[in-house]
């Protein structure tokens, strides 16, 4: 949370609707390489323009992910990285800048941390959204230990294979963006785009006003634009990560890293005028 009060969620997105133009969300896995270059690597994209920053916590089951971001939870795995480090990193990353963070998970590693006590920490060291890929409204409703309290927006996901009737359950737990998943299947890059992506936002649109993100898939400038064109925002992983995978030696990590983004974040602000519907 902000010193205004306001979640720097919606503050992004605030600034979005003020500018009429797109959001860009960037997912890296944090402790790929090591976490001292998650640190930099996040203030390297809020430099470059990243309106959002997913942070995923490394599991050794990423079961939604596919091989390039399953290897980068492997490496940060192997070098270290624990959710505890991941906490501490997060905390380095908002003393450097104010980027929007979000903890991109799976619900394993912070059930084992602690539920209650991972969401007051991640609370503690600014962050100010979780994403819990294997968590569905239902059972947090069932189980008063997976209650949210109020401190992190809980960001919901939509795939193509969401039924209309649960939209409004869905999208009404939700809080700061829905996360609309383009494709059935794991995560990684794609030479095309689903072509069912304009229908889905806009049946998305008539549950809920919050700002629907699009991801899974896109990796090239083109493809953000488009995507952009189609809703508030465009998220971009797997091809950060393979860029990430490709320079983790490197000296120039950073530098290299925001070479193959900025291009993506120029696109996707590129495309401006107000959303359908809004």
């Amino acid at each position: 949370m902000s010193n205004s009060g306001l979640n720097r969620i919606d503050q992004s997105f605030a600034k979005q609707r003020d500018e009429q133009r797109r959001g860009f969300v960037a997912y890296i896995c944090a402790g790929d390489p090591h976490l001292d270059a998650t640190r930099d690597l996040a203030v390297g994209l809020y430099e470059a323009g990243v309106d959002v920053l997913e942070l995923g916590i490394p599991f050794s089951d990423p079961l939604a992910d596919g091989i390039v971001n399953q290897m980068a939870a492997q490496r940060a795995l192997e070098a270290g990285a624990t959710v505890r480090g991941v906490l501490k990193t997060a905390k380095a990353i908002r003393e450097a800048c104010p980027i929007p963070l979000v903890f991109f998970t799976y619900l394993n590693p912070i059930y084992q941390f602690g539920y209650g006590r991972f969401l007051d920490e991640a609370a503690d060291a600014g962050v100010d959204g979780l994403l819990v890929l294997d968590l569905p409204p239902d059972e947090i409703a069932s189980s008063g230990e997976l209650a949210d309290t109020g401190q992190l927006y809980p960001i919901r996901l939509v795939a193509p294979t969401t039924p209309e009737d649960r939209l409004d359950a869905i999208a009404g737990s939700g809080r700061g963006f829905i996360y609309y998943v383009s494709r059935a299947g794991v995560t990684g890059e794609q030479s095309s785009l689903n072509a069912g992506i304009q229908p889905a936002v806009a049946a998305i649109r008539k549950h809920t006003d919050l700002p629907v993100a699009v991801g899974f898939g896109i990796s090239t400038p083109q493809q953000a634009a488009e995507v952009a064109g189609m809703a508030d925002s465009v998220v971009v992983g797997s091809a950060i990560v393979r860029r990430v995978a490709e320079h983790g030696q490197s000296a120039q990590l950073v530098e290299r890293v925001v070479e193959f983004v900025q291009p993506l974040v120029k696109a996707t602000h590129a495309v401006t005028g107000a959303q359908p519907n809004q």
